[in-house]
């Protein structure tokens, strides 16, 4: 059976790495969450000093991006691979709400994106891999095989985020997780390198009243149509 590229791109908080996943494990295929990537980068910059709330020293980030090494180890006991950052299993430090309110920023810089999309390159060369994020249908994979777009409503992508950081943050409120999700919307799609749009070709879900296990199933449906064609 042939082996094809999928790329999944989207919003943020519609559910695609977690749909990745499940379609990488049930065909066998890499999955690589890039944006695990960014999220690592942007750690590293909160880390530094390079970015706050009102302050973001973007030369001091391009300049220090030779330091920053980013590589995905497998876990057995999870089922996938976690994400690690100069050595570091940093997988539960990137999915912080503090994280999730500077990445869109770091993810705009063209010499963050130049890096990480060389890498991302190269772990599809032999195909047989599923990769999300917002720029793989039209950047890293502008000729892969399939092209979902995943999208929601603002509010029903803020709930679904909101209830999964409540318990690990029980601090956490909607307003603050709705204004994260619109605001990363807004930035991720009018950046000026490789804005978050809907690739040629690609088909668009929106996952609004769908349950995970309906969207897996038109997905995979997707994948096994675009393999047997």
């Amino acid at each position: 059976m042939k082996k094809i590229t999928i790329a999944i791109d989207g919003h943020s908080s519609t559910g695609k790495s977690t749909l990745a996943k499940q379609l990488a494990k049930e065909l066998n295929y890499i999955y690589v969450d890039t944006g695990a990537m960014y999220r690592a980068v942007t750690l590293y910059a909160m880390q530094q000093g390079f970015i706050s709330h009102d302050y973001f020293n973007e030369k001091e980030l391009v300049a220090n991006l030779q330091h920053i090494y980013l590589s995905f180890k497998f876990n057995e006991h999870l089922g996938f691979a976690e994400m690690f950052l100069n050595d570091e299993n940093v997988e539960k430090a990137i999915r912080s709400i503090e994280v999730s309110g500077f990445v869109s920023k770091i993810a705009a810089v063209s010499e963050v994106r130049s890096k990480l999309v060389q890498q991302q390159k190269r772990y599809g060369i032999d195909k047989g891999v599923v990769m999300d994020g917002r720029d793989i249908g039209t950047v890293v994979f502008p000729d892969a095989e399939l092209k979902i777009f995943m999208t929601a409503s603002a509010e029903i992508r803020a709930k679904r985020r909101y209830l999964e950081l409540l318990p690990s943050n029980p601090s956490v409120s909607f307003d603050e997780v709705l204004k994260n999700v619109t605001n990363r919307d807004a930035i991720d799609s009018t950046r000026k390198d490789s804005p978050l749009i809907i690739a040629p070709n690609a088909i668009v879900i929106d996952n609004s009243n769908l349950t995970k296990e309906e969207q897996f199933s038109k997905i995979l449906d997707l994948a096994t149509q675009a393999i047997n064609a």
